[in-house]
């Protein structure tokens, strides 16, 4: 009976001892790798699409980002009366996003060209997210979500070139 409740309590010490060992990790480790797990996957929802390449190679990221912010404009032309936003906020959106654009292409060349690769990527926004699902109010969030996106990035691209005169 005395050697069942010796091999008892060590079983239940080595248990517990390698279970501390796992308690450590998990309050040091754990946290940390799960954070890089979540930011590289908000990196990848938020990226979903985004033609990086594209900002990559940009040789003039003025005239690019003035692209770009023509492109969000027109997609925002399109019918977004299923969204559930203020017509009066994206009225607002787009006159501050055309706003932009104009004075950002006062910067710039007039011999300067635009990027076919980024318009036809804007297209294929257009077509497969609005009109294939018929410009429905998920579609429209998704496409919140790339322009939000979008407009990070062409915030960076003007900083840089800014920096870079």
């Amino acid at each position: 009976m005395l050697n069942r409740i010796l091999v008892a309590c060590l079983f239940l010490a080595l248990s517990t001892e390698g279970s501390s060992l796992s308690c450590r990790w998990m309050d040091h480790k754990f946290r940390q790798h799960n954070e890089e797990t979540l930011n590289l996957l908000d990196t990848m929802v938020s990226h979903r699409g985004l033609p990086n390449h594209l900002y990559r190679q940009a040789e003039d990221k003025l005239v690019f980002t003035v692209q770009v912010l023509e492109e969000v404009a027109v997609l925002f032309e399109e019918d977004h009366s299923s969204a559930s936003w203020e017509d009066s906020t994206v009225r607002n959106f787009l006159n501050i996003v055309n706003k932009q654009a104009e004075e950002l292409h006062s910067c710039v060349s007039s011999l300067s060209r635009k990027t076919t690769k980024l318009h036809m990527y804007f297209k294929r926004l257009s077509h497969h997210i609005l009109k294939e699902m018929g410009h429905s109010a998920e579609a429209w969030e998704v496409i919140r979500k790339e322009t939000k996106a979008h407009l990070m990035r062409a915030e960076q691209l003007t900083l840089f070139s800014n920096r870079s005169f």
